[in-house]
């Protein structure tokens, strides 16, 4: 049997990567989806992929509470509730030291990570069944520290602190919060951080990522949503306030 049969489940972040991969595994599971995300065509595109019968897109800035909210309006009038959330949306910021890093990109960064999640948490609970999950991208820098990505780093931190707070008032619900913690992960994204932190090219810059990783290699966007997967299906019916690295033990 499917793990997510008559599941609703929103995904912001909906449009590419790990969103998009996270998309195509719950409709495979059952779902109905809806895709949240900031680039109107590629989320028409998947769409399209996935059929309009299984899901449906809403453009909207994560930062911009009236967006979001307009965008669980429209989600509930199409579905009525939510079982899932899935608080994905998320940029790199800057790659600088403390003394040059630009303090409008420090704030931008902080606002889509943390101020996106609670905005999801915000209208998105009131609308969920009891008994569902919610799960919020970090990283594995919000379980380790880096240099030179001082707001991410900051943010996705901050993200935990956020979920803790989460579970704990929404456990009387049987909501459950918890935080994904990638490593490096194959996507577009991933690349934009690792060249400009390294200067390279894209294969020289992921070989040199690969090196830091005991697992030797990055993580598919496949791989991270089979631990979405787990974290929103009843086989995780006990799991909250907890953080779940997938990083091939760079955190460890």
């Amino acid at each position: 049997m499917a793990l997510l049969t008559d599941k609703v489940a929103l995904i912001t972040g909906g449009e590419s990567g790990i969103g998009l991969a996270t998309a195509r595994l719950f409709v495979a599971e059952g779902a109905l989806v809806h895709l949240v995300g900031i680039e109107a065509d590629k989320l028409d595109a998947a769409v399209d992929e996935l059929g309009a019968d299984h899901a449906l897109a809403s453009v909207a800035d994560v930062t911009d509470e009236a967006a979001v909210k307009a965008a669980f309006a429209r989600g509930g009038e199409r579905f009525g509730h939510y079982d899932v959330l899935f608080s994905n949306a998320g940029i790199s910021g800057a790659v600088a030291k403390l003394p040059d890093y630009p303090s409008d990109v420090f704030l931008r960064t902080i606002s889509v990570h943390m101020l996106g999640a609670f905005h999801i948490l915000k209208h998105g609970t009131p609308l969920m069944n009891d008994g569902g999950s919610v799960t919020i991208t970090s990283s594995v820098v919000g379980l380790v520290g880096f240099g030179d990505l001082s707001a991410y780093v900051a943010a996705k931190h901050g993200q935990v602190g956020l979920m803790r707070s989460a579970a704990k008032e929404l456990a009387p619900r049987r909501i459950r919060v918890n935080t994904l913690h990638p490593g490096p992960t194959s996507t577009p994204f991933q690349d934009d951080i690792e060249m400009t932190a390294t200067g390279k090219s894209q294969q020289d810059a992921a070989e040199l990522f690969d090196e830091m990783i005991p697992l030797g290699r990055h993580t598919t966007p496949e791989e991270i949503a089979q631990a979405v997967l787990y974290l929103s299906s009843d086989a995780a019916a006990m799991v909250t306030s907890h953080t779940l690295s997938v990083d091939g033990g760079m955190s460890g």
